[in-house]
Formats: structure tokens, C-alpha cells, sequence
């Protein structure tokens, strides 16, 4: 019974050799299609060297914009840049109005909220809801959610206010 084992697995061992340089004379003589080789020289046919322009194309294809892309030879005229800030100098009885989205941050002087209906502004620094008439505290992002809401100088105050604003805005 034991050489029968050993019979056994020496054939067991011998199958799974054999088995094993099978496979690996396989990939030897038969490499993978999309495999380039390592004598493939870029912009040849076989390792193409394309542009950016030909890369966005095709991703706009892929993604249903169709292929047209702006030519960057061609002038455009600048955007305004939504992010820029804007330092504003607002004297006592002038009123900064903020548009839909505007940031404003107070640098100096003391100004309160100025809204027209019950809603305020939202002080990003402290996370609260500032209401008509209440301070405006120095160095906080105050963000304004929509049209008509804006800072004014504290009534009985002779000093500016001056502003750091990003975002759309009015002097009234």
C-alpha cells in the first residue's frame, strides 16, 4: 500500500509539472494582444502620440458634448473673476448691499445688518442667523443668501466701515 502511495504521487507531481510548462510555454509564444512590446517606439503606429486637444475631443464624445472644442488660439473675452474680493469704503449713511451668494467680511468700523424682511444674514465664523439692525462683528465671513440684504454703518457713528467683499454688490 505505501509504494502505491508513492506511485501516486509521484505521478500526481510529475502531471502537475508537465501541466506547468504548458502554461508558461503558452504566454511565452503567445503574449497578450494589447501588450506593446519593448521595442515599440512612441509615434509609431503601434504607440501613437497624440495632443490634448485630440484626448478632450474624445472626451467630450464620450461624454455627449459632442466633439467641438474651444480653439485656444482664439481670443475670449475675460470673465469676471466671481472669487475676487473687493475692499469697499462705505461712509455713515450708505448702505452695502450684497447680491444672491456675496461674502462680505467688516475689516474696520462698526457696522450693523441691514435686511427687509425677517431673515438675516448668516455669520459663517460663529454659525448663527444675524437679523436687521443687530452687529456685525469685525474679521467674521458674513454670507448673504439673497438679493436686498447688505451692512450699514452703526447710526451715530462718524467713521467708515471698510469691507472686504466677493461677490455682487451695491452702494445705495
Amino acid at each position: 500500500m505505501n509504494n502505491r502511495l508513492k506511485q501516486v504521487s509521484i505521478i500526481a507531481g510529475i502531471v502537475s509539472l508537465l501541466g506547468t510548462c504548458i502554461v508558461g510555454l503558452n504566454i511565452a509564444f503567445n503574449p497578450p494582444v494589447n501588450s506593446a512590446s519593448p521595442n515599440t517606439q512612441p509615434g509609431t503606429a503601434d504607440d501613437p502620440v497624440v495632443t490634448k486637444s485630440y484626448v478632450d475631443q474624445q472626451i467630450q464624445k464620450a461624454l455627449g458634448g459632442g466633439g467641438a472644442t474651444p480653439n485656444p488660439a482664439e481670443p475670449t473675452a475675460p470673465a469676471v473673476d466671481p472669487n475676487a474680493v473687493n475692499i469697499v469704503t462705505l461712509k455713515p449713511g450708505q448702505i452695502l448691499i450684497g447680491k444672491a451668494g456675496a461674502e462680505f467680511i467688516v475689516r474696520s468700523g462698526l457696522a450693523v445688518i441691514y435686511t427687509q424682511d425677517q431673515d438675516g444674514v448668516a455669520d459663517l465664523t460663529d454659525g448663527k442667523d444675524l437679523v436687521n439692525g443687530e452687529t456685525a462683528p469685525k474679521n467674521h465671513l458674513l454670507s448673504f443668501p439673497r438679493d436686498g440684504r447688505g451692512i450699514q454703518v452703526k447710526q451715530g457713528q462718524s467713521q467708515s466701515l471698510v469691507v472686504m467683499v466677493r461677490g455682487g454688490y451695491a452702494v445705495q
